[in-house]
């Protein structure tokens, strides 16, 4: 079910045109990186995967079906902004997950399946460091803490297809290293298949199984906006063995980033 595949895929906005002849493949447990120059459609296509917008053109099947347009729980997304519910302790956020999934027409579960879900919400508070802050309402907690209360919101519904949308960027370097180990621990656990967009090239290359970049292969300087980015890259890694510098220098170079020693030092830790 997690199987993605994505054929001539376009998207424009009127006579912009964002993306164009998008083509991949991305088989059950995979984690794609996706890097690229700001404004490249990175977002705009996880927002496809997602059943946010349709695309203008192309096909894409998610498992051995066309993908539904409309986000579903098989899908879940963890977006750059924090996405909590505001009227929500940090537990009640949590607790929401599985009254969505199994709440029925009362849109709530009870009894020892409420009990269940409250002691899986307060195992997840522990691994993402917030079981101090179960009480608290998202405005009692800083960005960084309500950026892992979505990502914890969102991982507690094991979707089958994770997209990521700079999940880590507002977190402090330690809080972002233990939350790359819990996304990975969760990733092999349930064997997710995962699509992240990153500005950080040592975290692509660090959490991927593949790294992939979008660019604009055509230009029109005349009317820049007469065609789309695609996928221009596509690296397969084996995470036992690290990506070499020169993979990572290749990359960096491609996306026009000027923190290459930060990108190869992040890789290698």
């Amino acid at each position: 079910m997690s199987r993605i595949v994505v054929h001539g895929l376009e998207k424009s906005y009127g006579d912009a045109r964002v993306l164009e002849r998008v083509n991949i493949t991305a088989e059950p447990g995979e984690f794609l990186s996706l890097v690229g120059a700001s404004g490249c459609g990175k977002s705009t296509f996880l927002r496809i995967l997602l059943g946010q917008e349709q695309q203008s053109g192309g096909v894409v099947v998610v498992g051995d079906q066309p993908i539904v347009p409309e986000p579903t729980p098989q899908r879940g997304i963890v977006f750059q902004r924090y996405s909590v519910f505001p009227h929500l302790t940090a537990l009640q956020n949590l607790l929401l997950v599985e009254d969505f999934r199994s709440g029925g027409p009362f849109g709530r579960v009870f009894g020892a399946r409420r009990r269940s879900a409250r002691q899986e919400a307060e195992t997840m508070l522990e691994r993402v460091g917030l079981a101090h802050a179960r009480h608290l309402y998202p405005a009692s907690l800083s960005g960084g803490m309500q950026q892992r209360l979505a990502i914890a919101q969102t991982l507690l519904g094991r979707p089958q297809i994770l997209l990521l949308d700079e999940p880590f960027g507002a977190l402090d370097p330690g809080i972002r290293v233990e939350m790359h180990e819990l996304l990975t621990e969760l990733w092999t656990e349930h064997g997710m298949t995962v699509v992240m967009v990153t500005h950080d090239i040592g975290e692509a290359f660090k959490l991927g199984t593949r790294v992939l970049v979008f660019d604009k292969v055509r230009h029109d300087p005349q009317f820049p906006s007469a065609y789309g980015a695609t996928i221009t890259y596509d690296l397969k890694l084996d995470r036992k063995s690290r990506a070499s510098a020169r993979d990572v220098a290749e990359v960096a170079a491609m996306v026009g980033t000027t923190r290459l020693d930060s990108a190869i030092a992040t890789t290698a830790s």
